[in-house]
């Protein structure tokens, strides 16, 4: 089944594809409200769990042709999970030393809460990294359907700083006060214990910066998830530089107030327009991997 775009039919996707405006905050001024009254789309919705898991699959499977694209990829290392929808207790996630360019639907992996390959491809290898992290987080926040998680240049670069991202773009606002950061490194994450803690410090937040390590982003939707890695990799990118330019010349980057910041943060900050965002970069996939991806 290929991915629905924006103006696909009930009947396309044997799910509904609703489009909802997004809501008011009191208090704003006429013409700030009118800038709220945008109609944006959303996600298919299904009454068969296992019709929906096999979309879910295939999407997950364009979110790793992405990060393939974008050069996300680090060796083996980064991974993407896939809460089941079917069993939620299990996830689905990417076979360990498959190329996150080649990843096929039929070739992702389904792990239980103890760590076990229960299903899925003939690769049968699995990042005990990928568990820990993933599976922790997939138990501590019932609300994450994906959390993606990958060693991006400009991501694990920042990451060395030991602090949050600054609000000095819009597109930043996006993850104003919804990031954190964890502020430990213990090597790569092979103990229970570890994940458990890097959960912890997510809390309620999209986003994760791991120090000395790279960026962990989690989402409602698959596109949700996708889109905040992307989009806070090029955050971390353009704060690296302008923070750079800035120091050059003594002076210090210029910062979005947090009204304003909050303000931005209610139309490009939610999971709707997280999940709307990322359409774009799904459709291009699409179109250039054609159905290779769904196999």
């Amino acid at each position: 089944m290929a991915p629905p775009s924006a103006t696909t039919t009930q009947s396309e996707t044997n799910g509904s594809y609703p489009s909802t405006k997004a809501p008011l905050e009191p208090g704003l001024s006429e013409s700030r409200a009118r800038g709220q009254m945008a109609h944006f789309p959303g996600p298919p919705t299904f009454t068969d769990k296992y019709e929906e898991r096999e979309y879910l699959k295939g999407r997950l499977a364009a979110a790793f042709r992405i990060f393939g694209k974008y050069g996300f990829d680090e060796g083996v290392a980064g991974h993407i999970t896939l809460r089941d929808p079917v069993d939620p207790t299990t996830f689905w996630v990417n076979p360990w030393g498959v190329a996150f360019s080649l990843i096929k639907r039929s070739e992702l992996i389904q792990v239980d809460h103890s760590g076990k390959i229960i299903g899925g491809g003939s690769v049968k290898l699995l990042n005990t990294a990928a568990f820990m992290i993933h599976g922790a987080v997939h138990k501590a926040r019932p609300d994450v359907m994906c959390a993606a998680h990958s060693h991006s240049i400009y991501g694990r670069s920042f990451c060395t700083l030991g602090q949050k991202l600054d609000t000095i773009t819009q597109d930043s606002c996006a993850f104003h006060d919804d990031h954190v950061l964890y502020s430990t490194f213990n090597g790569i994450v092979l103990a229970e214990k570890e994940g458990e803690e890097i959960a912890h410090a997510l809390g309620d937040k999209k986003a994760a910066l791991l120090q000395n390590h790279g960026l962990l982003t989690v989402g409602g939707t698959i596109e949700a998830a996708v889109f905040w890695f992307m989009s806070l990799e090029k955050c971390c990118h353009a704060q690296l530089m302008a923070d750079a330019a800035a120091g050059g010349r003594g002076r210090e980057t210029v910062k979005i107030n947090d009204e304003d910041a909050a303000f931005t943060y209610k139309t490009i900050g939610t999971p709707r327009g997280g999940w709307f965002s990322a359409k774009p970069l799904f459709d291009v996939i699409e179109k250039e991997c054609g159905a290779d991806y769904l196999q």
